[in-house]
């Protein structure tokens, strides 16, 4: 019984995150904002200092906060950077891929979609360096002794290239998700069974259309990418259901 009523009792410490969560969310509390203090706080909210200072220990895991100490310091809103935020989206997106066991054909679908949605943008803006670095991968994924998690990296590495020569960081961001995540799951169930020299042949054919600025060329590879990968995915996983059929 004792155990049911502790289950009752009020998160306080998530109720108070909440608020001021949602406060800078609305744009009421912006970036670089100082907080209240804690004792300010625990007034307004009607409970102890401790508690708040759980809350703000919960709001600053989360990178909406950062504190700094001295005559000026406190709890201020954190300025929350874009490279910052695809990591975390990127890592949620490969959580949500494993934990849910999204099937393969979903997943490449998704990617490969969310990629052409930049083609255009990326054929018209690519700088010198978006191209240096999509033709660095492809010069490191001819050499013999590079490894198969290596390759996969690089191959990241590239579309991670492309999608950053459109210029966007909310698009980059965006596809932080499917080019971070969804890649790399492809790359594991398909790395022992593609042939590199076509996968750096395709990757020099996308990457020859966005140096030309030719948006329609780079969806062509993109797609031709998609069915290569598809079909090396459903030839595994049709492979590894027999394997398990016979055991």
């Amino acid at each position: 019984m004792k155990r049911s009523k502790e289950k009752q009792l009020p998160d306080l410490p998530a109720q108070i995150a909440k608020a001021i969560r949602d406060a800078i969310l609305a744009g009421d509390l912006i970036a670089d904002d100082r907080l209240p203090s804690e004792s300010d706080l625990a007034e307004t909210f009607q409970v102890s200092r401790p508690t708040v200072r759980e809350a703000l220990k919960r709001l600053a895991a989360q990178s909406l906060i950062r504190t700094e100490r001295g005559a000026f310091g406190g709890a201020f809103v954190r300025r929350l950077s874009y490279p910052e935020a695809q990591v975390s989206h990127a890592s949620t997106s490969t959580l949500l891929l494993t934990i849910n066991e999204v099937d393969f054909d979903v997943a490449c679908e998704a990617r490969y979609a969310l990629e052409k949605s930049c083609t255009a943008l990326a054929a018209t803006r690519r700088s010198a360096d978006d191209l240096a670095t999509m033709r660095a991968e492809i010069h490191r994924q001819t050499q013999p002794a590079l490894s198969d998690e290596a390759f996969c990296a690089s191959d990241v590495a590239l579309h991670r290239a492309l999608v950053d020569a459109a210029a966007n960081p909310i698009l980059s961001y965006q596809l932080a998700g499917a080019v971070e995540a969804m890649q790399p799951l492809m790359n594991m169930i398909t790395f022992g069974t593609r042939s590199r020299a076509q996968i750096v042949d395709l990757h020099t054919q996308l990457a020859d259309a966005i140096e030309a600025r030719d948006a329609a060329a780079a969806d062509r590879v993109l797609i031709a990418l998609e069915r290569y990968t598809l079909e090396l995915g459903k030839g595994v996983i049709a492979s590894r259901t027999k394997t398990r059929a016979r055991r």
